[in-house]
């Protein structure tokens, strides 16, 4: 099966994704798909959760940021249900208190604040100078080829696009780094709080990995066994200025410490004509795997 057959015949967009059922009272349920066997995709389950936050938020009010704790691995193959508690109304920000729950044992917990858009002025950083997406291979094209099993239950590939930039290293003593683009499958309508859930799920897509970066690249470019064994532990997103997330978006991601069985990586999400759109924070499980050396393609 070609990469194009699989993504065409398994193909969903992220609107079903991040899609949750209104069960009343500040409560909603949803599905998450698995980032590996057996354990729900964060990614997704933060998303879900921003989703759940943002339905009982005042329309007229957008994320502002989100802090998020990973309790446990969760079952892909249950119902989440997840219960919103509103600690404060105000007149400028709104704050929200998820609670993720499975077979009624909590598995993530999730702070989100929103506030009403106010005039102020205007500072950023400048974007990285990289290369554009379209002049980068799809990463998509060697995982199928070189580990069609895991490709093939793999979600992400029939959802979203990315591109790596060329491998970055070690910027200085202690420090790797990898860029990203990312860009979904589908285009969404303007919908502030689904596209700030998009970006949510991109951002778990790679932090993880950057923290592994001296052991071992992005299992999409692979060729050889995992050697470490990495799960999210918390994750915080800022979301600075208005952004479309069904368009191209640089993740430009560090890492400067690994430590206790513990990565933390941060990275800057870039739109593509240089807007600096949300700042994200991880720290995630990074354990060794005592195997031979991975690989090189």
């Amino acid at each position: 099966m070609t990469l194009t057959e699989s993504r065409e015949l398994e193909s969903f967009d992220l609107r079903t994704l991040l899609s949750l059922e209104d069960r009343g009272s500040d409560r909603f349920q949803g599905y998450c798909h698995a980032g590996s066997p057996g354990r729900i995709f964060g990614g997704h389950l933060a998303a879900q959760g921003l989703t759940a936050a943002g339905r009982t938020a005042p329309a007229t009010a957008v994320v502002h940021s989100l802090h998020g704790y990973f309790l446990s691995s969760g079952d892909p193959r249950q119902p989440i249900s997840y219960e919103v508690g509103r600690l404060r109304d105000g007149r400028t920000y709104w704050s929200r208190q998820v609670t993720a729950l499975q077979l009624g044992t909590p598995i993530f917990t999730l702070s989100v604040s929103f506030k009403l858009p106010e005039d102020s002025t205007d500072r950023q950083g400048e974007m990285p100078v990289v290369p554009a997406p379209e002049d980068l291979p799809d990463p998509y094209e060697r995982w199928a080829s070189a580990r069609a099993d895991e490709f093939r239950d793999n979600k992400t590939h029939r959802a979203m696009d990315m591109r790596f930039v060329a491998d970055e290293g070690e910027r200085e003593r202690g420090s790797v780094a990898q860029s990203v683009w990312f860009k979904p499958n589908h285009a969404f309508p303007d919908e502030p709080l689904f596209h700030a859930g998009v970006l949510t799920y991109a951002s778990d897509l790679s932090l993880a990995s950057t923290a592994s970066l001296d052991v071992q690249p992005h299992r999409s470019l692979m060729v050889g066994p995992s050697r470490v064994l990495m799960a999210s532990l918390d994750h915080a997103i800022w979301f600075h200025r208005p952004f479309r997330a069904d368009e191209w978006m640089l993740f430009a991601q560090e890492s400067n410490s690994a430590t206790d069985g513990r990565g933390f990586s941060t990275g800057h999400f870039w739109t593509r004509d240089g807007v600096l759109a949300a700042t994200v924070a991880q720290e995630s499980l990074l354990r060794r795997v005592d195997l031979p050396p991975w690989p090189r393609a």
